[in-house]
């Protein structure tokens, strides 16, 4: 039985307070996926949250419930919005060593707006906030050979863990992240087919993490990016997918993802959020596109999405190869007998994450061809 010490990761949050013991190295189990793709998310930055009071101060602001937290879990996806109801940044929040301390994690081009979101309602907490984008990094594993057509049942297999016994986190009945010298992995909160987050000191190398945390995988060097694999899936990710004040949570599958609460307290932004969902109306939704062939240039985010009738059903938000994603209208654009933006065809697909509906010839199947 090893003893190890978490040195390097933001002292606040990571540097041990208490002895971690592990008993394997930390590796994915054999009935996992076959996770093959490791990347740095360089676009992907962390804030640092400390203090008694955090918790409940974040309470206040996020779409998800923190108690979360005090149930077992390690991570959760929340949106932060403004008082209208929209969507500022979309996080994960990551359980700390301390019982009082988080990260968050969101886009690095938006970190400093958010700090300055959290100071603007610290009143006179006491929160101690501050970036830590210059000690710690993000990266993403996961499976670079995603298929659409038999995705579903890999990814709701049960028995997906992290094999290793740890104790981490004192008394926190920590199911889904490990930990072992200066990397944490955590498994992502939202789909499983998202794989793994891994938070590293900055210095980590990407063949450390293989070394300690999977050894025996196979990286493969020519998968698709983390952001193609998102858009195959329908995942928004970012202020390049939810530009600040722009989408409503519930049209960014907030709910969907496992990311709103309607049974917490108040927060900002909650009242739209509750009244859309309770009247069980939303007409437009953030949906896969597939185009019949690479996109090689580049399209103006809001580019109308036209049917057959010549209507615009749906606003393009973002693409990489020939797969996307739009903003669409979900009746107009699924009921469509053709779909292009900019004389490009496309299709639409509802993503095998969404709930199953009574009506099957709502479904939507694409001949995925890779």
């Amino acid at each position: 039985m090893s003893r190890i010490q978490l040195v390097g990761i933001t002292r606040k949050a990571f540097i041990l307070s208490k002895n971690i013991i592990i008993k394997n190295n930390i590796r994915l189990n054999s009935t996992s996926p076959k996770f093959n793709a490791l990347e740095c998310l360089n676009n992907r930055g962390l804030l640092q949250v400390t203090g008694k009071e955090a918790s409940y101060f974040l309470q206040g602001l996020i779409t998800n419930d923190m108690k979360h937290f005090a149930d077992g879990a390690t991570n959760i996806y929340g949106l932060f919005l403004n008082t209208k109801g929209r969507v500022l940044y979309d996080t994960l929040i990551y359980k700390g060593i301390d019982d009082d301390t988080y990260l968050i994690e969101c886009d690095s081009d938006v970190l400093d707006a958010l700090k300055k979101h959290l100071i603007m309602f610290r009143v006179r907490r006491k929160i101690d906030i501050q970036s830590i984008i210059d000690k710690m990094k993000v990266w993403v594993l996961f499976d670079g050979n995603l298929n659409l057509r038999d995705i579903e049942s890999e990814t709701q297999n049960s028995n997906v863990t992290l094999e290793g016994e740890i104790s981490p986190f004192g008394s926190l009945n920590c199911k889904t992240s490990k930990s072992i010298d200066d990397i944490i992995m955590f498994k992502d909160p939202r789909i499983s087919a998202l794989g793994y987050r891994i938070l590293s000191n900055v210095n980590i190398t990407q063949e450390k993490i293989c070394q300690h945390l999977i050894p025996g995988i196979s990286i493969d060097e020519n998968s698709p990016s983390y952001r193609e694999i998102r858009y195959r899936l329908g995942i928004a990710e970012g202020s390049m997918d939810l530009p600040p004040g722009k989408a409503f949570p519930l049209e960014a599958n907030g709910d969907y993802l496992h990311g709103i609460s309607f049974h917490k307290g108040c927060y900002i932004g909650q009242e739209l959020t509750a009244r859309t969902h309770h009247t069980g109306v939303v007409r437009k939704r953030l949906m896969p596109l597939i185009f019949d062939e690479s996109i090689d240039e580049n399209l103006e985010y809001d580019e109308n999405i036209i049917d057959n009738n010549g209507k615009s059903v749906g606003k393009f938000r973002g693409a990489v190869s020939k797969y996307g994603m739009g903003l669409m209208r979900i009746t107009e654009s699924r009921n469509a007998s053709s779909l292009s933006i900019l004389n490009k065809s496309l299709k639409i697909y509802k993503p095998y994450w969404w709930p199953m509906e009574s009506n099957q010839k709502d479904k939507i199947k694409v001949d995925e061809e890779k």
